[in-house]
């Protein structure tokens, strides 16, 4: 779904630039949190509400969240720097596309990448777009650390298909799978986005997979 350009997008964004690394990134990007902590990345993070979220719960790593479109991030940027009075030391915006996620992460520095919902280009021959296509998996084998852990939600079952083919061609592993999170033992501790959310009520099951590099 498109979202509609947001008024002023470009003011309100400068206005929380404490919370957004530049693009590309002036230093290593894990130098933009105030404490050294594991890296972990969420690509797509569209509003914000998973990573606003997941780091108000756990404050054992820095994240990433990564998003591709300015009015989501936008969006996202003034939600995390609302959520608290005390802005979060543990959460970092970073507008840029995933296709060159390697000239702007170093590699062996990700413990976790997150992929929530992501866009399941659904029309013939786009299939090289989804981000859990093989070139994408190679991209995210360079960047995270040995045994790095990739995490995928998804409403959409020909993407979560495809997705298992393309982690079986790479070789790796798929510790945890469901087709029905939330009525599954991986729902515990789970971290429900926006999209999820509606698609729960709507009674449409949630497929989910982790999967160790």
């Amino acid at each position: 779904m498109r979202m509609r350009k947001k008024k002023h997008g470009a003011e309100r964004i400068a206005a929380c630039a404490e919370l957004l690394i530049p693009c590309p990134p002036e230093k290593d990007i894990r130098e933009y949190f105030e404490s050294e902590r594991p890296l972990h990345l969420e690509i797509g993070c569209g509003k914000g509400g998973f990573a606003c979220d997941l780091t108000s719960r756990e404050h054992g790593f820095n994240l990433v969240a990564m998003e591709r479109s300015s009015d989501a991030a936008c969006v996202a940027l003034e939600r995390a720097k609302a959520s608290s009075d005390t802005r979060p030391d543990n959460l970092r915006f970073f507008i840029a596309n995933a296709e060159h996620l390697t000239d702007y992460i170093p590699e062996k520095s990700v413990e976790c990448i997150y992929l929530n919902f992501s866009d399941p280009w659904p029309k013939k021959g786009y299939y090289k777009r989804r981000l859990t296509y093989t070139a994408f998996l190679e991209q995210y084998r360079k960047i995270l650390v040995p045994g790095g852990m990739l995490k995928q939600k998804t409403d959409n079952q020909g993407l979560f298909e495809f997705s298992l083919e393309q982690f079986a061609a790479a070789g790796l592993t798929v510790e945890r799978v469901t087709y029905d999170l939330h009525n599954s033992d991986m729902a515990e501790g789970n971290v429900v986005t926006e999209y999820e959310s509606l698609f729960v009520s709507q009674g449409k099951p949630i497929y989910s997979a982790w999967v160790r590099f």
